[in-house]
Protein backbone atom coordinates (compact mmCIF):
# COMPACT_ATOMS: atom_id res chain seq x y z
CA UNK A 1 0.00 0.00 0.00
CA UNK A 2 2.86 2.20 0.67
CA UNK A 3 4.45 2.06 -2.71
CA UNK A 4 1.20 2.46 -4.55
CA UNK A 5 0.94 5.82 -2.68
CA UNK A 6 4.20 6.52 -3.27
CA UNK A 7 3.89 6.08 -7.06
CA UNK A 8 0.44 7.83 -6.97
CA UNK A 9 1.73 11.05 -5.46
CA UNK A 10 4.92 10.91 -7.79
CA UNK A 11 2.39 11.19 -10.72
CA UNK A 12 0.53 13.86 -8.92
CA UNK A 13 3.40 15.93 -8.67
CA UNK A 14 4.16 15.50 -12.62
CA UNK A 15 1.34 18.18 -12.43
CA UNK A 16 3.70 20.88 -10.61
CA UNK A 17 5.19 22.99 -12.94
CA UNK A 18 8.53 25.10 -12.23
CA UNK A 19 7.13 28.99 -13.57
CA UNK A 20 10.12 29.83 -14.85
CA UNK A 21 11.50 26.75 -16.45
CA UNK A 22 7.80 25.65 -17.29
CA UNK A 23 8.22 21.40 -17.31
CA UNK A 24 7.26 19.18 -14.77
CA UNK A 25 9.79 19.06 -11.70
CA UNK A 26 9.61 15.53 -12.58
CA UNK A 27 11.00 16.06 -15.66
CA UNK A 28 13.31 18.30 -14.40
CA UNK A 29 14.67 15.74 -11.49
CA UNK A 30 13.93 18.20 -8.93
CA UNK A 31 11.85 15.70 -6.86
CA UNK A 32 14.62 14.16 -5.21
CA UNK A 33 12.24 11.69 -2.59
CA UNK A 34 9.10 10.81 -1.85
CA UNK A 35 8.50 8.39 1.04
CA UNK A 36 5.07 7.75 3.26
CA UNK A 37 5.24 5.85 6.43
CA UNK A 38 2.71 3.22 8.01
CA UNK A 39 0.74 6.22 9.15
CA UNK A 40 -0.22 7.59 5.63
CA UNK A 41 2.05 10.61 6.55
CA UNK A 42 4.04 11.80 3.16
CA UNK A 43 7.48 13.58 2.89
CA UNK A 44 8.19 14.60 -0.12
CA UNK A 45 11.85 16.54 -0.43
CA UNK A 46 12.03 19.03 -3.80
CA UNK A 47 15.47 20.55 -5.14
CA UNK A 48 15.69 23.70 -5.92
CA UNK A 49 18.05 24.88 -8.80
CA UNK A 50 19.82 27.32 -7.12
CA UNK A 51 20.41 28.69 -3.72
CA UNK A 52 17.91 31.71 -2.30
CA UNK A 53 15.63 30.48 -5.65
CA UNK A 54 12.50 33.05 -5.57
CA UNK A 55 10.35 30.47 -6.72
CA UNK A 56 11.17 28.37 -3.30
CA UNK A 57 7.97 28.71 -1.62
CA UNK A 58 5.40 28.90 -4.76
CA UNK A 59 6.94 24.97 -5.67
CA UNK A 60 6.69 23.61 -2.11
CA UNK A 61 3.45 24.91 -2.00
CA UNK A 62 2.20 23.43 -5.76
CA UNK A 63 4.31 20.06 -4.68
CA UNK A 64 1.72 19.98 -1.42
CA UNK A 65 -1.01 20.65 -2.62
CA UNK A 66 -0.55 18.14 -5.40
CA UNK A 67 0.20 15.94 -3.01
CA UNK A 68 -2.90 16.47 -0.95
CA UNK A 69 -5.26 15.18 -3.75
CA UNK A 70 -4.28 11.85 -3.66
CA UNK A 71 -6.22 9.72 -1.04
CA UNK A 72 -5.39 7.67 2.17
CA UNK A 73 -2.58 10.25 3.02
CA UNK A 74 -2.68 11.68 6.37
CA UNK A 75 -0.55 14.01 6.32
CA UNK A 76 2.11 16.03 3.70
CA UNK A 77 4.79 17.53 4.51
CA UNK A 78 7.15 19.38 1.83
CA UNK A 79 10.85 20.37 2.46
CA UNK A 80 13.57 21.77 -0.35
CA UNK A 81 17.42 21.50 -0.83
CA UNK A 82 19.53 22.49 -3.45
CA UNK A 83 20.83 21.00 -6.51
CA UNK A 84 24.34 20.12 -6.37
CA UNK A 85 26.54 21.60 -8.68
CA UNK A 86 26.63 18.25 -10.73
CA UNK A 87 23.08 17.92 -10.58
CA UNK A 88 22.38 21.57 -12.03
CA UNK A 89 24.91 21.16 -14.77
CA UNK A 90 23.19 17.70 -15.78
CA UNK A 91 20.05 19.75 -15.89
CA UNK A 92 20.94 22.71 -17.97
CA UNK A 93 22.56 20.27 -20.34
CA UNK A 94 19.06 18.56 -20.78
CA UNK A 95 17.64 21.68 -21.39
CA UNK A 96 20.16 22.92 -24.20
CA UNK A 97 19.63 19.17 -25.78
CA UNK A 98 23.35 19.03 -25.18
CA UNK A 99 24.19 21.53 -27.66
CA UNK A 100 25.11 25.09 -27.08
CA UNK A 101 23.90 26.68 -30.18
CA UNK A 102 20.60 29.18 -31.08
CA UNK A 103 17.89 26.95 -30.69
CA UNK A 104 15.98 29.11 -33.29
CA UNK A 105 18.39 28.12 -35.95
CA UNK A 106 17.97 24.54 -35.82
CA UNK A 107 16.29 23.12 -38.97
CA UNK A 108 13.71 21.40 -36.75
CA UNK A 109 12.76 24.87 -34.93
CA UNK A 110 8.85 26.35 -35.14
CA UNK A 111 9.12 29.46 -33.34
CA UNK A 112 8.86 32.38 -35.98
CA UNK A 113 10.85 35.17 -35.46
CA UNK A 114 9.90 38.45 -36.14
CA UNK A 115 12.63 42.38 -36.18
CA UNK A 116 10.25 44.94 -35.36
CA UNK A 117 12.19 47.53 -37.16
CA UNK A 118 11.62 51.28 -38.35
CA UNK A 119 14.15 53.48 -40.08
CA UNK A 120 14.02 56.28 -37.71
CA UNK A 121 12.63 56.84 -33.81
CA UNK A 122 10.18 58.04 -32.29
CA UNK A 123 7.57 55.82 -34.38
CA UNK A 124 6.69 54.15 -31.49
CA UNK A 125 8.49 50.60 -32.41
CA UNK A 126 8.79 49.50 -28.94
CA UNK A 127 5.24 50.14 -28.30
CA UNK A 128 4.14 48.21 -31.77
CA UNK A 129 6.48 45.49 -30.11
CA UNK A 130 5.32 45.39 -26.75
CA UNK A 131 1.23 45.29 -27.84
CA UNK A 132 1.66 43.11 -30.40
CA UNK A 133 3.62 40.57 -27.78
CA UNK A 134 0.87 41.03 -25.65
CA UNK A 135 -1.96 40.50 -28.14
CA UNK A 136 -0.27 37.18 -29.69
CA UNK A 137 -0.16 35.66 -26.20
CA UNK A 138 -3.67 37.00 -25.49
CA UNK A 139 -4.44 34.45 -28.41
CA UNK A 140 -2.85 31.84 -26.85
CA UNK A 141 0.33 32.01 -28.08
CA UNK A 142 3.68 31.25 -26.41
CA UNK A 143 5.64 34.45 -26.97
CA UNK A 144 9.24 36.17 -25.85
CA UNK A 145 10.53 39.47 -26.42
CA UNK A 146 14.13 40.05 -26.88
CA UNK A 147 14.68 44.01 -26.42
CA UNK A 148 17.87 44.01 -29.20
CA UNK A 149 17.85 48.29 -29.05
CA UNK A 150 20.78 47.81 -26.76
CA UNK A 151 21.19 51.64 -26.08
CA UNK A 152 17.72 52.39 -25.98
CA UNK A 153 16.17 49.57 -24.34
CA UNK A 154 12.84 50.28 -23.18
CA UNK A 155 11.05 47.08 -23.10
CA UNK A 156 11.77 45.79 -19.28
CA UNK A 157 9.46 49.34 -18.21
CA UNK A 158 6.63 48.83 -20.73
CA UNK A 159 6.29 44.98 -19.23
CA UNK A 160 6.70 47.08 -15.55
CA UNK A 161 9.59 43.59 -15.22
CA UNK A 162 12.67 45.22 -12.87
CA UNK A 163 13.52 41.48 -11.25
CA UNK A 164 16.89 40.09 -12.71
CA UNK A 165 16.43 36.68 -14.20
CA UNK A 166 17.40 33.68 -12.25
CA UNK A 167 20.70 31.97 -13.22
CA UNK A 168 20.90 28.29 -13.31
CA UNK A 169 24.93 28.00 -14.35
CA UNK A 170 25.32 29.83 -17.69
CA UNK A 171 21.69 29.83 -18.26
CA UNK A 172 19.28 32.29 -18.02
CA UNK A 173 15.85 32.28 -16.90
CA UNK A 174 13.65 34.72 -18.50
CA UNK A 175 11.34 37.06 -16.44
CA UNK A 176 7.72 36.52 -17.70
CA UNK A 177 4.92 39.71 -17.48
CA UNK A 178 1.63 39.24 -19.16
CA UNK A 179 2.04 35.97 -20.69
CA UNK A 180 5.57 37.58 -22.53
CA UNK A 181 8.88 36.20 -21.99
CA UNK A 182 11.24 38.78 -21.71
CA UNK A 183 14.99 39.08 -21.75
CA UNK A 184 17.06 43.06 -22.23
CA UNK A 185 20.40 44.70 -21.14
CA UNK A 186 17.89 46.93 -19.56
CA UNK A 187 17.29 44.34 -16.70
CA UNK A 188 21.12 44.25 -15.55
CA UNK A 189 21.64 47.78 -15.93
CA UNK A 190 21.17 50.20 -12.81
CA UNK A 191 18.83 52.81 -13.50
CA UNK A 192 20.00 56.32 -15.26
CA UNK A 193 23.26 54.49 -16.69
CA UNK A 194 24.48 54.23 -20.01
CA UNK A 195 25.33 51.48 -21.96
CA UNK A 196 28.41 52.39 -23.90
CA UNK A 197 29.24 49.81 -26.19
CA UNK A 198 30.48 49.29 -29.97
CA UNK A 199 28.85 47.16 -32.18
CA UNK A 200 31.06 43.35 -31.85
CA UNK A 201 30.16 43.60 -27.76
CA UNK A 202 26.47 44.48 -29.25
CA UNK A 203 26.83 41.64 -31.41
CA UNK A 204 28.22 39.01 -28.51
CA UNK A 205 24.94 40.42 -26.36
CA UNK A 206 22.34 39.37 -28.63
CA UNK A 207 24.01 36.16 -29.10
CA UNK A 208 23.63 35.31 -25.88
CA UNK A 209 20.51 36.20 -25.23
CA UNK A 210 19.49 34.36 -28.27
CA UNK A 211 21.80 31.02 -27.21
CA UNK A 212 21.75 31.07 -23.20
CA UNK A 213 18.49 32.41 -22.26
CA UNK A 214 15.86 29.41 -21.63
CA UNK A 215 13.40 30.68 -24.16
CA UNK A 216 11.30 27.28 -23.99
CA UNK A 217 8.85 26.07 -26.90
CA UNK A 218 7.96 29.67 -28.26
CA UNK A 219 5.71 30.44 -31.18
CA UNK A 220 7.13 34.11 -31.65
CA UNK A 221 10.15 35.58 -30.72
CA UNK A 222 9.87 39.31 -31.29
CA UNK A 223 13.36 41.39 -31.37
CA UNK A 224 12.85 45.19 -30.81
CA UNK A 225 15.53 46.23 -33.29
CA UNK A 226 17.01 49.73 -32.81
CA UNK A 227 16.08 52.31 -35.53
CA UNK A 228 17.96 52.37 -38.40
CA UNK A 229 20.21 50.34 -40.67
CA UNK A 230 22.82 49.60 -38.14
CA UNK A 231 25.50 46.81 -36.55
CA UNK A 232 22.32 45.38 -34.55
CA UNK A 233 20.11 45.00 -37.27
CA UNK A 234 23.28 43.28 -39.51
CA UNK A 235 23.85 41.58 -36.50
CA UNK A 236 20.67 39.91 -36.09
CA UNK A 237 20.97 38.95 -39.85
CA UNK A 238 23.54 36.96 -39.22
CA UNK A 239 22.74 35.40 -35.66
CA UNK A 240 19.26 35.25 -36.66
CA UNK A 241 19.22 34.80 -40.32
CA UNK A 242 15.57 33.09 -40.46
CA UNK A 243 14.14 36.12 -39.11
CA UNK A 244 11.28 38.27 -41.03
CA UNK A 245 11.40 42.43 -40.63
CA UNK A 246 7.76 44.25 -39.48
CA UNK A 247 8.22 47.79 -40.33
CA UNK A 248 7.05 50.45 -38.38
CA UNK A 249 6.25 54.09 -39.43
CA UNK A 250 4.25 56.88 -38.84
CA UNK A 251 2.10 58.98 -41.55
CA UNK A 252 4.17 61.70 -42.50
CA UNK A 253 6.43 61.72 -45.24
CA UNK A 254 9.48 61.93 -43.22
CA UNK A 255 9.44 58.60 -41.23
CA UNK A 256 8.21 56.96 -44.11
CA UNK A 257 10.84 57.84 -46.68
CA UNK A 258 13.48 56.83 -43.82
CA UNK A 259 11.39 53.89 -43.28
CA UNK A 260 11.83 52.42 -47.02
CA UNK A 261 16.01 52.18 -45.71
CA UNK A 262 14.34 48.90 -44.15
CA UNK A 263 14.02 47.11 -47.88
CA UNK A 264 17.31 47.89 -48.84
CA UNK A 265 18.49 45.85 -45.57
CA UNK A 266 16.17 43.12 -46.25
CA UNK A 267 17.45 42.92 -50.17
CA UNK A 268 20.67 42.99 -48.86
CA UNK A 269 20.55 40.28 -46.19
CA UNK A 270 17.81 38.26 -47.89
CA UNK A 271 15.05 38.97 -45.02
CA UNK A 272 11.72 38.84 -46.12
CA UNK A 273 9.61 41.69 -44.80
CA UNK A 274 6.27 40.63 -43.92
CA UNK A 275 4.46 44.10 -43.16
CA UNK A 276 4.21 47.67 -42.05
CA UNK A 277 2.40 49.12 -39.35
CA UNK A 278 1.75 52.24 -39.20
CA UNK A 279 1.46 53.70 -35.63
CA UNK A 280 -0.47 57.11 -34.77
CA UNK A 281 -2.68 57.20 -37.48
CA UNK A 282 -4.87 59.40 -36.63
CA UNK A 283 -6.70 60.76 -33.42
CA UNK A 284 -10.26 60.34 -32.59
CA UNK A 285 -12.09 63.42 -31.63
CA UNK A 286 -14.84 63.78 -28.93
CA UNK A 287 -17.27 64.85 -31.74
CA UNK A 288 -16.47 61.84 -33.94
CA UNK A 289 -14.22 63.30 -36.21
CA UNK A 290 -10.45 61.93 -36.54
CA UNK A 291 -7.47 64.64 -36.78
CA UNK A 292 -4.64 63.13 -38.63
CA UNK A 293 -2.12 64.80 -36.40
CA UNK A 294 0.76 63.43 -38.31
CA UNK A 295 -0.65 63.60 -42.06
CA UNK A 296 -1.76 60.60 -44.19
CA UNK A 297 -0.91 57.98 -46.09
CA UNK A 298 2.73 57.22 -45.21
CA UNK A 299 2.20 53.43 -44.26
CA UNK A 300 -0.09 52.52 -47.59
CA UNK A 301 3.32 54.59 -49.34
CA UNK A 302 5.95 52.01 -47.62
CA UNK A 303 3.89 49.32 -48.33
CA UNK A 304 3.56 49.99 -51.95
CA UNK A 305 7.35 50.62 -52.32
CA UNK A 306 8.51 47.79 -50.10
CA UNK A 307 6.39 45.68 -52.58
CA UNK A 308 8.29 47.09 -55.37
CA UNK A 309 11.34 46.79 -53.78
CA UNK A 310 10.89 42.97 -52.79
CA UNK A 311 9.11 41.77 -55.66
CA UNK A 312 6.02 40.77 -53.88
CA UNK A 313 3.09 42.07 -52.10
CA UNK A 314 3.71 43.46 -48.31
CA UNK A 315 0.57 44.52 -46.71
CA UNK A 316 -0.19 47.22 -44.85
CA UNK A 317 -1.02 45.01 -41.61
CA UNK A 318 -2.74 47.78 -39.56
CA UNK A 319 -2.88 51.39 -38.50
CA UNK A 320 -2.64 52.09 -34.99
CA UNK A 321 -5.04 55.27 -33.59
CA UNK A 322 -3.21 57.99 -31.53
CA UNK A 323 -4.49 57.21 -27.86
CA UNK A 324 -3.49 58.29 -24.28
CA UNK A 325 -3.84 55.48 -22.66
CA UNK A 326 -1.52 53.69 -25.22
CA UNK A 327 1.36 55.88 -23.47
CA UNK A 328 -0.21 55.94 -20.16
CA UNK A 329 -0.16 51.87 -20.39
CA UNK A 330 3.60 51.76 -21.81
CA UNK A 331 4.78 53.98 -19.04
CA UNK A 332 2.97 52.12 -16.31
CA UNK A 333 4.47 48.61 -17.18
CA UNK A 334 0.87 47.45 -18.61
CA UNK A 335 0.67 47.18 -22.58
CA UNK A 336 -3.19 48.63 -23.76
CA UNK A 337 -3.89 45.12 -25.47
CA UNK A 338 -3.55 44.07 -21.38
CA UNK A 339 -5.47 46.91 -19.44
CA UNK A 340 -8.10 47.70 -21.97
CA UNK A 341 -8.48 45.24 -25.12
CA UNK A 342 -11.79 46.68 -25.88
CA UNK A 343 -10.08 50.15 -26.79
CA UNK A 344 -9.50 51.10 -30.61
CA UNK A 345 -5.82 50.55 -30.69
CA UNK A 346 -5.65 47.42 -28.66
CA UNK A 347 -8.56 46.58 -31.07
CA UNK A 348 -6.12 47.02 -34.13
CA UNK A 349 -3.16 45.41 -32.23
CA UNK A 350 -5.14 42.31 -32.03
CA UNK A 351 -5.93 42.46 -35.65
CA UNK A 352 -2.53 42.83 -36.44
CA UNK A 353 -1.69 40.15 -34.25
CA UNK A 354 -4.44 37.65 -36.14
CA UNK A 355 -3.02 38.58 -39.18
CA UNK A 356 0.74 37.66 -38.50
CA UNK A 357 0.09 34.66 -36.97
CA UNK A 358 -0.27 31.31 -38.30
CA UNK A 359 -0.25 27.60 -37.92
CA UNK A 360 3.00 26.28 -36.70
CA UNK A 361 4.73 23.62 -38.83
CA UNK A 362 7.73 22.85 -41.10
CA UNK A 363 6.20 23.60 -44.28
CA UNK A 364 8.18 26.16 -46.12
CA UNK A 365 11.55 25.03 -43.88
CA UNK A 366 14.79 23.69 -45.50
CA UNK A 367 15.25 20.73 -43.72
CA UNK A 368 18.58 18.69 -43.04
CA UNK A 369 17.83 15.44 -45.06
CA UNK A 370 20.49 12.72 -44.54
CA UNK A 371 21.24 9.69 -47.46
CA UNK A 372 21.00 6.58 -45.63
Amino acid sequence: MTAELVQQISTALNSVIDPEIGRPITELDMVESVTVDERGAAEIRVLMTIEGCPMRSNIERMAAEAAATVPGLTEVRVESGTMSEEQRKRLVDSLRQGRREIPFNRPDSLTRVLGISSGKGGVGKSTVTANLAAALASLGHRVGVLDADIHGFSIPGMFGVTDQPTKVNDLLMPPEAHGVKVMSIGVFVPPGQAVVWRGPKMHRAIEQFASDVFWGDLDFLLLDLPPGTGDVAISVAQLLPSAELMVVTTPNSMASDVALRIGSLASSTQQSVIGVVENMSWMDLPDGTRMEVFGAGGGERVADELSSAQGRRVPLLGQVPLEQPVREGSDAGTPIVVSDPTSPAAQEFLRIASAVAKPRGLAGRKLKLTVM
